[in-house]
């Protein structure tokens, strides 16, 4: 695997040095669109609607409209906003892992320890585990700002970025408001069901079937010579263009006590006032 990220956990005090690697990866066959008549390749191109000329890459910029008006933005426009360059995933909060609903989830990627200690990753590692929480941090991934849910998985730490409350739809759905009569004897025969098809999780006994046999219709057809060759058919195309760690229990009392600090004092600005 290949690190996409290199920085630090910080949280009070303690810092932990970490890499980024992406969790998932896609298996999916790849597959072209082609002439039915002769195999040719299919290839989109980007036309200008108002001279028809073919436009690369170089010359496109993005537009943002709201249907009446449109506004051009350039890569100079792109370049003036604040870019997220943090190399710290800073842990905001802990809160019980079950706080955090699977809807949330976004991307997921592993952290591994990169300091010649991993003590400082291993205490994050059990005390997260111990406590059955989990971190909400904000970080800089591909210059922008995510919030991201780092927990425990197995004997790794784990970063799953979250989406953002607005981009979780709600579920308003008028035939529930409808009430529906449901007979103890209907909710039983459910349960048994239920029971009958429960088991425990094991993701390795589930295989994608479809990707499964397009590989195997793929190979035949090979083998058979129901194929035409790449470099006739589809012709030749042109490319575009952490920190140290410092001493734990000391980082550890200083972060406490910075804390309480902070709550002593708000609680004398609130009863002055």
């Amino acid at each position: 695997m290949r690190a996409v990220w290199k920085g630090a956990v910080t949280f009070g005090l303690v810092n932990v040095p970490v890499k980024l690697y992406s969790a998932t990866e896609d298996h999916d066959v790849s597959l072209h669109q082609v002439h039915d008549a002769d195999g040719g390749r299919i290839r989109y191109q980007r036309v200008c609607e108002i001279d028809g000329e073919i436009v690369p890459y170089q010359h496109i910029d993005k537009a943002y409209d709201d249907g009446e008006r449109t506004v051009i933005i350039t890569d100079e426009d792109l370049k003036s906003l604040p870019a997220e360059r943090s190399r710290e995933i800073e842990v905001v909060e802990f809160v019980p892992t079950d706080q955090i609903d699977p809807i949330m989830f976004d991307r997921s990627y592993y952290l591994e320890p990169d300091s010649a200690s991993n003590k400082a990753y291993v205490l994050l590692r059990e005390a997260l585990e111990s406590t059955d929480r989990t971190a909400v941090v904000r970080m800089a991934l591909r210059q922008k700002t995510r919030l991201a849910a780092l927990r425990v998985f197995g004997d790794v730490l784990m970063v799953q970025t979250l989406l953002w409350s607005d981009e979780v739809r709600q579920a308003n759905f008028p035939a529930l408001d409808e009430p529906a009569k449901i007979t103890s004897k209907e909710l039983d025969l459910s349960k048994q069901l239920i029971e009958s098809l429960s088991n425990d999780f094991e993701p390795e006994q589930f295989v994608d079937e479809y990707q499964q046999e397009l590989r195997t219709l793929i190979q035949a057809k090979l083998e058979q010579g129901d194929a035409l060759d790449t470099a006739a058919t589809f012709g030749e195309q042109a490319e575009e263009e952490g920190g140290e760690v410092i001493d734990l229990m000391e980082a550890l009392r200083q972060s406490i006590a910075a804390k309480r600090g902070g709550a002593a004092d708000a609680g004398k600005t609130s009863s002055a006032g």
